[in-house]
């Protein structure tokens, strides 16, 4: 005799959890994280030990001896959050300042909110742009690629992005441009910049593993790298003496890293590929507008973060078709 098992949802199950899309994404992000170790040394490993190591421990004890609920640090969330965090730092940032970025992260940025699924903005780039607004000058004091051995006496400088804003006013966009690495190495990772940002190739490796373990769809980092590239060609057409071309800006700063790891964040991001879309295509933009006509030569970390803020917005007036929905025609 067959019975009728009446139970509340999901209704449908699949062999997809946390720790496996957690882990999935960290492996993804291996390449990056090798070539960031060739060009920073030393300086990449200490940081993201350091990262990951803080982001983990304050996950644990939050959740042991403030909200005394079952600790869930090792499901890799913690994981990858120290992981991102560390790829938005420049790699000589002294280890204290990563140790409160991490706080921050986890304590503000996530368990604030509930942990993991609760959370209204991603919290790595919480704890990035704490720490940026906190400590600017260290934050934007980048090591030159190849001091393997150095970490907090490494020389630094300033990134592409930052040589383009400062120097606008007394050079043309192109010989900035022309000055600077070009653009086999832009896309290789051999510039200044965060630690784990410049690596665009690697960075693209890991996209491409993720599109094919099926981790993430391409709607929000194409439509992301997509719009910048529209817009950043307009304006390179109207006057190419004041904006550099689209495939600097693509190649340059933390947008890859933002695009591909930051957007794509499963709670912080739109339900709907409809709403994937309208997302992705507002970061682009707003990241375009920050970039050129802001103070900050970079933009994509506060252009995620405002566009966090909209998606439970997105989510509430752009809904995938509710199951068994019945379809009216005429």
């Amino acid at each position: 005799m067959n019975k009728l098992i009446v139970s509340p949802s999901p209704h449908v199950h699949t062999t997809e959890r946390v720790p496996k899309l957690m882990y999935g994404v960290i492996l993804s992000m291996l390449p990056a994280f090798a070539v960031s170790v060739y060009f920073f040394g030393i300086g990449m490993i200490i940081i993201t030990a350091v990262s990951i190591l803080s982001c983990i421990g304050f996950e644990y004890l939050i959740q042991k001896y403030i909200l005394k609920e079952t600790p869930t640090h090792l499901d890799g969330s913690a994981f990858l959050t120290g992981l991102l965090l560390a790829f938005c730092l420049p790699a000589n940032l002294p280890f204290w300042m990563v140790i409160i970025g991490a706080a921050v992260a986890i304590g503000i940025g996530k368990m604030t909110f509930g942990g993991l699924g609760n959370n209204i903005f991603n919290p790595a780039l919480v704890g990035r742009v704490f720490l940026f607004i906190s400590f600017p000058v260290q934050m934007t004091s980048y090591p030159e690629p190849g001091q393997w051995l150095k970490y907090a006496d490494a020389t630094t400088g300033a990134t592409p992005l930052g040589v383009l804003k400062e120097g606008l006013g007394e050079q043309t966009a192109g010989t900035l441009v022309e000055q600077g690495p070009d653009y086999m190495n832009l896309l290789l990772g051999n510039m200044m910049g965060s630690a784990g940002e410049v690596a665009a190739l690697a960075l693209l490796l890991g996209f491409a593993y993720m599109l094919y373990k099926k981790i993430i769809t391409w709607h929000i980092p194409v439509s992301i790298l997509g719009t910048v590239a529209v817009f950043n060609g307009l304006m390179w057409l109207i006057n190419p003496d004041q904006y550099a071309d689209p495939l600097f800006h693509l190649l340059t700063g933390g947008l890859m890293l933002g695009a591909i790891y930051m957007a794509t964040d499963y709670v912080t991001s739109p339900m709907s590929r409809k709403g994937m879309v309208i997302y992705g295509v507002l970061i682009g933009l707003l990241t375009v507008i920050i970039r050129l006509f802001g103070a900050y030569p970079e933009g994509v970390q506060f252009a995620i973060l405002i566009m966090n803020a909209f998606v439970p917005l997105l989510n509430k007036y752009i809904r995938p078709r509710r199951f068994g929905k019945e379809v009216r025609h005429g």
